[in-house]
């Protein structure tokens, strides 16, 4: 156009004038700046420059060439992110990560690339597009949203997905590469040469999502999938958990609005509580309050609490809570969706693959490999220590299917056959703590050390417990009593735990049921036992005590269940300050466990009777009897069992080194003290430790030894917090503030 111009001898003023148009148009043709005029404009141009018919044809032919360029180049729509839900709640520390992500600088081999995982109904999606507004202003290209429909019984292919970027990227179909490989290499350049963000939400597999990763430069794609895709290497990766309770009832007031009434709100606590911080469940409570604006949040709130039917609340419209978890479970083998409903009737908030394994009558190698794709599309949460747990709402999901898919007779027999299991191995772990059982010699239990048994005993509390509840509601009486039986001993180990009352409640019931009087005594002695737990409740000690020793004397109990019924009684009295009374039960019960050649218990008494003696203020009386059990737990000829001795020994350097305080032989005192704190740090937490340590710490204050005595009392509030004493804890923090 502008050698043209110039070969007419014309301005471009002057050309304007004569083909009528304007001076600004022409400017734009000759600097490129307008490649696609349309057809009248040039056609008034060649006329105004006298053009042959050749010239004319070939500028009107350019022209129409840089048309369709242009109709391939300008902005087609394709892939628009969608809108952002005003109402979007909480999620601060996570849209920072992704600022943070969106910021970072390259990173070898991360290639650009941040992965949102989570389970159904978290709101990744939501969370994604929320993070893609937020971040818009930096991608100065654009930003792109694509779903894969992950979830779907087809996805997108990686194909397909590349087709519809690389057309909102401004790829015409004639340009378009036919191979798949070429496509994403295309797709890959063009992310290099711009900055857009890529919002691929729902991804299915690694497979699907690779191709569509970038290959460096300053564009970022944002990734979301229910599976873990651990097979994507180098990416940033953000697991999307559920909301914390504030965020929960902020998000659901926000969708709902304010109702008005401190009941309003109380309910919309409990709504919110109800969702367990899934934001899925959450949009949907909202949404079904907002479409009936009279309806009582109180009343929705009742219906929420039964747990049977809970599940069919969530629902709104097309929104259903099942449905999104329907979709993961499908996505399942059918051995991995046997599992995951069977795993619903486990008692407790927690498990591990051999529980599993016992539900899904599979060996445990295959249950690790059904739980691994639980976890892997988010119907299972995982911890390091190899357990599993559901979320609340998934558990109920769990349940549904398994109504739906088993027989009522199968679902009996599989929650026998469980509670069958958990109470026989509940049973010998229990036994492992007994002095005379020695090594439970089952072959069919896993646990071969006292260790795997405390551990396991811990561990799985919930579930045996939950276990034996269901044992006695049928009736199981022998099962439970023999399960509380053994507990008797590893009990002591684990005093602070609240549920032993209900243990041995069950247990003394179980023997009532039985008739068997010779074991509900001893049931009764343990529960006289618990009351000495702080905080202690000594009159209760009492009578549980006294009906033990009734029951043991009149009905002929044998000299061992006697012994302790006796043993019971004088601690009892001791706990209520009647010293001189107790001290003669206690006596007698010592003489029958020596008789019986049962040292460790005997020992038990040597203490018991110390404390006595240290309580009617004959502080060297107490001091042998302490020394003597010292002695005793310390001999390895004296006929104690191990583990008792090891538990036994720093209680009675303990209460030596109070003797000792009190009689004013402070250096001897902390040197007692500090041996059995030693000792006690090998073993769980406990009072006797906690007490102990304390102790240690005032005389160490009295003696001057300020920097020790602080260490000492930080140490003791660590231990009574441990064992559920806070204002015990709250002293001691306090005094490990301040101590001078």
């Amino acid at each position: 156009m502008r050698r043209h111009r110039r070969a007419a001898r014309l301005t471009l003023e002057q050309l304007a004038e004569a083909s009528g148009v304007s001076a600004r148009t022409v400017s734009d043709m000759e600097r490129g700046r307008s490649t696609g005029p349309q057809h009248r404009t040039v056609v008034a141009l060649a006329r105004a420059l006298s053009l042959g018919e050749e010239d004319s044809q070939r500028l009107i032919d350019w022209a129409r060439e840089g048309r369709l360029r242009d109709h391939w180049t300008r902005p087609t729509g394709l892939a628009e992110l969608p809108r952002s839900v005003d109402d979007f709640t909480g999620r601060a520390a996570e849209l920072a990560w992704a600022d943070d992500f969106m910021r970072a600088g390259d990173t070898p081999g991360a290639a650009g690339v941040a992965l949102i995982t989570g389970a159904a109904g978290l709101g990744k999606t939501t969370f994604a597009v929320r993070a893609a507004h937020v971040l818009r202003p930096n991608f100065t290209d654009g930003v792109l949203f694509v779903d894969l429909f992950g979830m779907s019984a087809q996805p997108l292919p990686a194909q397909d997905a590349l087709t519809l970027l690389l057309r909102a990227l401004g790829t015409t179909d004639r340009d378009m590469p036919p191979a798949p490989l070429e496509r994403a290499s295309l797709y890959r350049s063009l992310l290099r040469e711009r900055r857009v963000l890529v919002v691929l939400d729902n991804a299915a597999s690694e497979e699907q999502l690779r191709p569509l990763l970038p290959g460096g430069g300053s564009s970022r794609v944002l990734a979301t999938s229910r599976r873990l895709l651990a097979g994507l290497e180098g990416v940033h990766r953000l697991s999307l958990g559920p909301l914390p309770p504030d965020e929960a009832a902020e998000l659901l007031t926000g969708i709902v609005g304010r109702r008005g009434s401190s009941d309003g709100e109380s309910a919309i606590g409990e709504l919110a509580e109800f969702c367990a911080g899934l934001p899925l469940a959450l949009r949907i409570v909202g949404n079904r309050l907002v479409s009936r604006p009279n309806w009582p949040v109180a009343e929705f709130a009742d219906r929420l609490a039964d747990e049977e039917r809970r599940l069919d609340q969530f629902r709104a419209g097309d929104l259903k809570i099942a449905t999104a978890f329907g979709m993961s479970y499908q996505q399942l083998a059918s051995l991995s969706q046997q599992v995951f409903r069977r795993l619903s009737l486990v008692p407790g908030r927690d498990f591990d693959a051999d529980l599993a394994a016992v539900l899904g009558g599979v060996p445990v190698a295959d249950a690790w490999d059904a739980l691994d794709d639980l976890v892997d599309l988010g119907l299972l949460q995982d911890s390091t220590s190899g357990r599993y747990r559901f979320h609340d709402l998934v558990r109920l999901f769990a349940r549904d299917r398994l109504k739906e898919e088993e027989p009522a007779e199968d679902r009996d027999a599989l929650a026998e056959r469980m509670t069958a299991w958990l109470l026989q191995t509940a049973t010998t772990a229990g036994r492992w703590f007994e002095p005379a059982y020695a090594r439970p010699d089952r072959p069919d239990t896993h646990l071969s050390s006292p260790d795997e048994a405390e551990r396991w005993l811990h561990e799985n509390a919930g579930n045996w417990l939950g276990a034996l509840r269901q044992a006695a509601a049928s009736g199981l009486h022998s099962v439970v009593l023999d399960c509380a039986e053994s507990m008797r001993w590893f009990s002591g180990r684990w005093m602070h735990w609240p549920y032993w009352q209900e243990v041995f409640t069950l247990g003394a019931e179980a023997a009532t049921a039985l008739d068997d009087p010779a074991y509900q005594a001893p049931q009764l002695t343990h529960l006289a036992q618990l009351h000495m737990v702080p905080p202690p409740d000594p009159e209760t000690m009492l009578r549980y005590a006294v009906e033990a020793l009734d029951l043991a004397t009149k009905k002929g109990a044998r000299p061992p269940q006697l012994a302790w019924a006796h043993m019971h009684h004088g601690r009892a009295l001791m706990r209520l300050g009647r010293f001189g009374e107790a001290v003669e039960p206690v006596s007698e019960a010592a003489r029958l466990f020596k008789t019986a050649g049962d040292v460790d218990v005997y020992c038990q008494c040597l203490g018991t009777i110390g404390e006595c003696r240290r309580g009617e203020g004959d502080y060297a009386a107490a001091l042998e009897l302490y020394l003597e059990m010292a002695a005793l737990t310390g001999d390895e000829g004296s006929g104690m069992t191990p583990s008792i001795a090891a538990l036994s020994l720093p209680n009675a350097l303990a209460g030596a080194g109070l003797c000792l305080e009190l009689l004013g032989r402070r250096a001897a005192a902390i040197e007692k003290y500090t041996e059995a704190n030693t000792l006690f740090e090998r073993q769980p937490p406990s009072g006797s430790y906690a007490r102990s340590q304390q102790r240690l710490a005032i005389v160490l204050a009295e003696e001057g030894r300020t920097g020790e005595s602080r260490h000492a009392y930080a140490r003791a509030a660590e231990l009574f917090e441990a064992t559920g004493d806070a204002e015990s804890a709250d002293r001691c923090r306090a005094l490990a503030a301040g101590a001078t």
